[in-house]
């Protein structure tokens, strides 16, 4: 049996129905109004799922990072940071899957990132030479030999898009007049950030190229740590994966 407040109890049902109408519409309303993140990212917090939301003014609209089963650590914090080097530093620690922007007073903003074979395979300071907005992506002639159906339709360039390996952004690292060939940047694949990948240099969430981008100018100063031993490519291997590209 249906319960009708005594308020309402006698009044006629079509006038009962034309009152309480609003209030079943609000509850709809305010169902609809629920955050879809939220839905999906159950115990992440409101900062986290804003900062790593859609971002539909991009060139190609980004859509949100789904980081519900990423270890809070890779995630983009302020940490307490004591260093040598200079505020406006990039240092990247191979080894524990971290990317720092040196601030001042011993803070630094920390990023999570995937580390691939290239990745492991330098050490050194260089410089950022050369930022791009979704980057265009060119396989090597290498790399067109060993796969020519994967990577041949590609020999002319990949258009810059969220399938690109490069992501919305890239930097590109320089030792004087030298390319390194060495490149920190997006990915198409978030799954892979705080992971030991098997292919590129050093990728982020694009979420965080796209902040990192911001805050960094050509000329700045990049450490890349690598305590162990660097890796070497197997014979007949090449670690070239992101290394031909063009803006």
């Amino acid at each position: 049996m249906s319960f009708v407040p005594y308020a309402f109890a006698s009044l006629p049902l079509k006038r009962l129905a034309a009152l309480l109408m609003p209030l079943l519409l609000a509850a709809c309303v305010s169902t609809r109004q629920e955050p879809f993140e939220a839905a999906h990212a159950p115990g992440v917090s409101p900062e986290y799922l804003a900062m790593y939301g859609e971002q539909p003014d991009e060139t190609y609209p980004l859509p949100a990072t789904d980081i519900s089963e990423v270890d809070p650590k890779f995630l983009r914090q302020e940490v307490s940071y004591p260093t040598r080097e200079r505020p406006g530093t990039i240092v990247v620690d191979t080894d524990n899957r971290f990317l720092y922007l040196v601030r001042e007073n011993g803070r630094a903003i920390r990023y999570g990132i995937g580390v691939g074979k290239q990745g492991m395979s330098w050490r050194g300071r260089a410089t950022v030479g050369r930022k791009a907005t979704w980057p265009r992506w060119t396989p090597t002639p290498a790399m067109i030999a060993r796969d020519p159906q994967k990577n041949g339709p590609w020999a002319g360039g990949m258009q810059a898009g969220l399938d690109n390996p490069l992501g919305a952004r890239a930097l590109y690292l320089y030792q004087g007049d030298r390319d390194t060939m060495y490149r920190i940047h997006g990915t198409s694949e978030p799954w892979s950030i705080g992971q030991s990948v098997s292919s590129g240099c050093i990728r982020m969430f694009n979420q965080d190229i796209i902040d990192l981008h911001s805050r960094v100018p050509t000329g700045t100063t990049v450490v890349v740590l690598n305590r162990g031993t660097l890796l070497k490519p197997a014979p007949g291997e090449e670690f070239d994966e992101f290394t031909s590209d063009t803006m």
